[in-house]
């Protein structure tokens, strides 16, 4: 007290000065805190509401009306001309299918096992509607422990539906068409590597149901990256064969694994 009152004399300072001096400075600082609480705020929910925005339109996206109108058109031929058992198969799996993209939609984590089941099962759908155009390969390696590991649900499909319909379906001989899916683990990272040799046919449209598709599942992975300060990224490339001629796709998706733990919180 006696230090301030000599700082004050030697500066000709009255007290109310420095009282209201410090008056000030205090509110400054409890305006700039609660400035900066409402900005965090005001960003996390503006995040919140970004991804429930893209997770509604993931599952618009999934609930192509074309491909519901399809499989039940192919399903219903099975009825008419070849077997009730087969196309009550096929029934139980599309139904199952909407089942699971119905309950993971509102769901920002499912774990691994039932995320493959979903695409195995639209795998399935779609090789009943093309016959022989195509063949697919899904693989999970052994290290990765599916129902231990989460991943955001609607991300994968997209790019697998992509390879279908923007490449192999369009090639001219309309069989060959080959898929390969392989989850593999790598460190603290899920790599998703999904290869087809179908035909390049340049850059999409935008307004395409397709690029939709894609557009939001790369915005849903950022969003997630964001706010979970996660490493997760999606790459793509063309393949060339041994005379440099275009021979495939190849994009990988690589998420970091999300314990159980974490994923349930």
């Amino acid at each position: 007290m006696v230090l301030c009152s000599n700082i004050l004399n030697a500066v000709g300072w009255p007290y109310w000065v420095f009282f209201l001096l410090s008056l000030i400075m205090i509110c400054c600082v409890f305006y700039l805190r609660e400035r900066h609480i409402r900005q965090t705020s005001t960003k996390e929910i503006s995040r919140q509401q970004q991804l429930v925005y893209l997770e509604m339109h993931a599952f618009q996206a999934q609930m192509d009306p074309h491909f519901i109108f399809n499989s039940l058109n192919a399903i219903h031929h099975y009825i008419l001309t070849t077997s009730t058992d087969l196309a009550s198969l096929y029934l139980t799996r599309f139904a199952r299918l909407m089942r699971l993209i119905i309950r993971n939609c509102n769901r920002e984590w499912v774990n691994l096992e039932e995320d493959i089941e979903a695409l195995e099962l639209y795998l399935q759908l779609e090789q009943l509607r093309f016959g022989t155009q195509f063949d697919y390969e899904l693989e999970v390696t052994p290290d990765v422990f599916q129902q231990l590991t989460f991943v955001p649900p609607l991300i994968i499909q997209p790019y697998i539906q992509e390879a279908i319909w923007r490449r192999l379906l369009l090639r001219p001989t309309k069989t060959g068409g080959c898929l390969r899916i392989r989850i593999s683990r790598e460190d603290e990272m899920i790599s998703v590597r999904i290869e087809d040799n179908g035909i390049n046919q340049g850059p999409p449209a935008e307004d395409t149901h397709l690029s939709q598709g894609i557009t939001i599942a790369t915005a849903r992975l950022e969003a997630i990256n964001e706010q979970y300060n996660m490493r997760s990224g999606i790459t793509e490339r063309e393949l060339y064969n041994e005379m440099q001629q275009p021979s495939g796709h190849l994009v990988i998706i690589s998420m970091q694994q999300m314990a159980s733990r974490e994923a349930v919180m």
